[in-house]
């Protein structure tokens, strides 16, 4: 074992450096390895490992490549525990309004969360038609269950379950729903305002 390798830093870990002793220790036990077993595979000692497993050692980037070459896992996952919590929207939650045109409702599946991009549900009664309008941003469209025609220009396509669409939105287009049964489908645009996916007063 290359007794260079155990040295690092064995200072414990301040208020600004990342804790990765739990990451660290949870790899293993999905690897099924002990610490002996590590210490081998990154010629870094036992006692080094276990401090580092429980945050009282803060270790080099040298020594955490390490211990993921010795565990087969990025050396980014180690510092997984700094990051933030995944964002849930529950669909109970969601602010529904209606759409443009006639018989549309509008659900906001985002939460507006996203600052960025625009997510939406919209369901449109058979017979529906938004009108021809136009907003600023790209649209992108998938249908989940009935039948849309959608018209921009001298273009006419029709939709049907699990097709997409994406079209610039700064040029005249409807969307009308086709058949007997309602439109269902979701909306993905830029968070731009004056858009049939916006929210009444956004």
């Amino acid at each position: 074992m290359d007794a260079t390798a155990t040295t690092g830093d064995a200072n414990p870990p301040t208020d600004d450096r990342p804790r990765v002793g739990r990451q660290v220790r949870h790899w293993r036990g999905e690897r099924s390895m002990t610490l002996a077993q590590v210490a081998e595979r990154s010629s870094l000692n036992v006692g080094y490992l276990s401090q580092i497993e429980n945050d009282k050692a803060c270790p080099s980037l040298d020594a955490l490549a390490s211990i993921g070459r010795a565990l087969e896992v990025p050396t980014a996952w180690f510092l997984m525990d700094g990051t933030a919590p995944p964002v849930v929207v529950r669909a109970v939650s969601r602010r529904t309004w209606v759409g443009p045109g006639s018989g549309s409702r509008v659900e906001s599946v985002d939460g507006g969360v996203p600052r960025d991009v625009r997510i939406v549900r919209i369901v449109a009664d058979p017979g529906g038609s938004t009108g021809f309008h136009a907003h600023a941003g790209m649209e992108h469209h998938v249908m989940l269950s009935g039948r849309m025609r959608a018209t921009q220009g001298d273009h006419q396509v029709e939709l049907g379950p699990g097709d997409y669409l994406l079209w610039d939105a700064s040029i005249p287009h409807n969307a009308e729903v086709i058949g007997d049964e309602p439109a269902d489908l979701i909306i993905i645009s830029n968070r731009v305002t004056g858009t049939e996916s916006a929210p009444p007063g956004e």
